[in-house]
């Protein structure tokens, strides 16, 4: 017997109507409650009623069209991060998502490989967002702003070294990680430091200011004959194997490895060369992770104090709900050094 491979036929589509019909209520407290308008007071019984019918009928509201009534969407964009940002910024930007989500937005993740500002920018207002959050990879100037708001972005927030005219922006202050981890090495009597430079592209935007700091922190310090060396190295067991082996040449007494995780790498190579840490070299990562707790000798580290995903979410709404405010300068991190037995 052979099966048949008829198709029924497609069903058609609910609407609000059939919600409405089957939860005993008007159109209006369909959208009321499914758009989780505030203006209006509805029971929680006829909340409940109206969530029910529309996940028994399969319903779900048409965003274009309440975007037509509304005159905007609830579009929060998020390019994608293309570099290795780290679990430190990858849960951070994980809570912002769940904070905007709780908040009625929807989130929308745009790869924006190749494309440079003002490029990034009209690609973005394409999809007219409420509001973008652009996260530091691509720089947006104020021309790219001023085509986002021009297409509804209500709100441009910058996350990133700097600030870009007409966006909010919440400045990162890298070079304050560097200065604060040679300060700490430079107290604890080393004077030749080694400054790992990731080789993975992108992540200049973080190694560059974090460089420049460390320089800075030298300079105070210019007296004591305090020598800062860059050492380029990317993630990969065969680049630390080949730094470690030639580490005594180099003739440094520490290293400010970038972030715990290069941190780590680098440790597990110098030890492999018998390069006591820190007896011989002195070690400090950043970012704090757990990990680092867990190594032998245990991981000196810049801990980074930033708001929380929440913080920036609401940031968001007050600017969605007053576009005409001016663009403000937030401080989105601080940080202090964790010392540890690596140093």
């Amino acid at each position: 017997m052979t099966q048949s491979t008829e198709q029924p036929a497609d069903r058609p589509v609910p609407t609000s109507a059939d919600v409405a019909r089957l939860a005993g209520v008007s159109r209006a407290t369909v959208s009321y409650v499914l758009n989780n308008t505030s203006a209006v007071r509805i029971s929680d019984p006829t909340r409940r009623k109206v969530r029910e019918a529309a996940e028994r009928l399969g319903y779900v509201p048409h965003a274009a069209a309440r975007s037509l009534r509304a005159g905007h969407t609830r579009i929060v964009l998020l390019p994608t991060a293309h570099i290795p940002v780290g679990p430190l910024y990858s849960h951070f930007f994980n809570e912002l998502q769940w904070a905007l989500r709780r908040l009625d937005y929807t989130v929308v993740q745009y790869g924006s490989v190749g494309l440079d500002g003002d490029g990034a920018a009209r690609a973005w207002a394409e999809l007219r967002p409420v509001a973008v959050v652009s996260l530091g990879e691509i720089v947006l100037t104020p021309h790219g702003v001023e085509v986002l708001k021009r297409s509804g972005a209500k709100a441009v927030i910058t996350v990133g070294p700097g600030r870009v005219e007409g966006a909010h922006a919440l400045v990162m202050d890298q070079s304050g990680i560097g200065g604060r981890a040679v300060a700490h090495l430079i107290a604890r009597g080393c004077r030749r430091i080694g400054v790992v430079m990731p080789g993975e592209p992108g992540l200049e935007l973080f190694s560059g200011p974090r460089l420049a700091g460390a320089r800075a922190a030298a300079e105070v310090e210019a007296g004591a004959g305090v020598r800062i060396v860059p050492l380029p190295l990317t993630y990969e067991e065969d680049s630390a194997a080949a730094l470690a082996a030639r580490w005594r040449t180099l003739g440094l007494d520490a290293v400010f490895a970038f972030s715990d995780e290069y941190a780590m790498l680098l440790m597990r190579a110098l030890q492999d060369e018998g390069i006591s840490i820190p007896a011989e070299t002195a070690v400090i990562g950043s970012d704090d992770l757990l990990l680092g707790r867990l190594l032998r000798p245990r991981l000196s580290t810049v801990r980074i104090d930033m708001v929380t995903g929440q913080w920036l979410a609401d940031l968001v709404d007050r600017a969605v709900r007053d576009p005409g405010a001016d663009p403000k300068r937030y401080d989105l991190l601080d940080s202090r050094v964790v010392h540890r037995e690596s140093s």
